[in-house]
């Protein structure tokens, strides 16, 4: 019997991509391969890589480079490898094949092909493929939480982002294939269940011909999972029906994450946001009408081509004006191939990066107030580790998702993966502090 090539995995970039490298391991270990993420028994590594933005692309080249010069076997999936395949080919001879975003289904057939001695390419120009639950899935994260994708790719064309180019059109998955999965992941002992996609709010549009959100949302309500959190919720598209959902579900936790990226109109514009105008304020008001205790995260880019003095300082009025719970600031990546890389009135670098620091300075003393309110309070966390030298656990409350937002520093004991009442004793801007809560 031949023995198969032991194989690792090197994951980059966002929870979506996440889940396409725990299908790679799960199909390739559903084949009896040896999975790991020791690259140095590896005969292959399989490096899933981000080509988001200039930063995370870097990241991703260091990878590739540091593990050509140990001599390692490269295959490269995932958004760069989509990207730039004929520049990887060029320039790493250690890369034994390139799999795109809409192809890695197929990377058993892509090792058993490099084994024959072929160098493959296996990438489709407008990726179509969005797994379900039917395609081996071996998770990554810790036992307690897992990340659903509820659809793939983006019908938005931004000015700013590679993502469609890279991901294809919106494709949403059934309602059924999605509750089947979720309740599989309920049965591994999950806990917490993070939806996510493109713009999970035009879930559906695609396949049903409508946005059915608040539809998922009501079916998810009957999977035995404790939380389910939402991510990246177009405002525009938090209808009364999904606000009603999040609000009435039991396990929709009322925390939602809005990918704001600007406050002033003309930035928006630019942008070629779905909202176009300075919506916001009523949108923000609204949501937190119909969930008054509603948990908002968002993000904001600054340095966009033409972003004065002016409409910066609109921006931080804004976060002033809405007290948000998380914030997350990035500076602008000019990305070659989409509009805004040729723009007029490119803002300097330095200049952005003052306003991302001064931005995040602004939010530092809101996030502290609002951590601030839950001391005094029991709150219920999820325990996710435990540091044995201090006897300490850290976990999350349905305030924090997972490695964006803070966490809960624990005392006393606990199990991991449950769900646990703790008294919250102290705060800073960033984390709580309890005990637990004997019962």
């Amino acid at each position: 019997m031949v023995k198969k090539p032991a194989i690792a995995i090197s994951h980059l970039g966002c929870e979506k991509n996440r889940i396409d490298s725990e299908h790679i391991l799960g199909l390739l270990a559903a084949e009896g391969y040896s999975v790991s993420s020791n690259e140095n028994l590896a005969d292959y590594v399989v490096v899933n890589t981000c080509s988001f933005i200039q930063q995370a692309r870097e990241e991703s080249v260091r990878t590739l480079v540091e593990l050509a010069e140990n001599n390692k076997k490269i295959i490269i999936a995932g958004c760069m490898a989509q990207h730039f395949q004929d520049q990887l080919l060029e320039e790493l001879p250690e890369v034994v094949a390139i799999v795109g975003t809409g192809n890695y289904q197929e990377i058993v057939k892509t090792v058993q092909r490099v084994e024959l001695g072929e160098r493959v390419i296996d990438i489709s120009q407008k990726p179509t493929f969005i797994a379900d639950e039917t395609v081996p899935r071996y998770r990554t994260t810790n036992e307690g939480v897992a990340y659903l994708r509820i659809a793939e790719g983006c019908n938005y064309r931004c000015t700013f982002c590679i993502i469609p180019h890279l991901r294809g059109n919106q494709r949403s998955r059934t309602i059924e294939s999605i509750v089947a999965e979720a309740q599989q992941l309920a049965n591994e002992g999950v806990q917490e269940i993070i939806i996510v996609s493109q713009i999970t709010t035009n879930y559906g549009l695609d396949l049903y011909g409508k946005v059915k959100l608040a539809e998922l949302l009501q079916a998810l309500g009957k999977v035995n999972v404790p939380w389910i959190r939402v991510h990246y919720a177009y405002p525009t598209g938090l209808t009364a029906e999904v606000l009603k959902a999040v609000k009435e579900v039991p396990n929709v936790i009322p925390y939602l994450d809005l990918p704001l990226q600007h406050s002033h109109p003309k930035i928006l514009k630019a942008m070629n946001r779905p909202w176009k105008e300075a919506i916001n304020d009523e949108i923000i008001k609204s949501i937190r009408a119909s969930i008054p205790d509603v948990v908002l995260r968002t993000t904001f880019i600054v340095g966009f081509p033409g972003e004065t003095d002016e409409y910066f300082e609109h921006l931080v009025k804004f976060i002033k004006r809405h007290h948000f719970d998380h914030v997350g600031v990035f500076v602008f990546s000019p990305e070659e191939g989409t509009p805004s890389y040729k723009m007029p009135d490119q803002v300097p670098l330095e200049i952005a990066q003052e306003r991302r620091d001064y931005l995040m300075e602004i939010q530092q003393p809101i996030s502290n107030r609002k951590n601030q309110q839950y001391v005094g309070k029991i709150v219920k966390v999820l325990i996710e580790q435990e540091n044995t030298k201090t006897h300490q656990y850290i976990g999350r409350s349905i305030k924090s998702s997972p490695d964006v937002d803070g966490v809960v520093f624990v005392k006393g004991k606990a199990q991991l993966n449950s769900i646990i009442p703790v008294e919250i004793t102290k705060a800073d801007a960033y984390d709580l502090y309890g005990k637990v809560v004997q019962t």
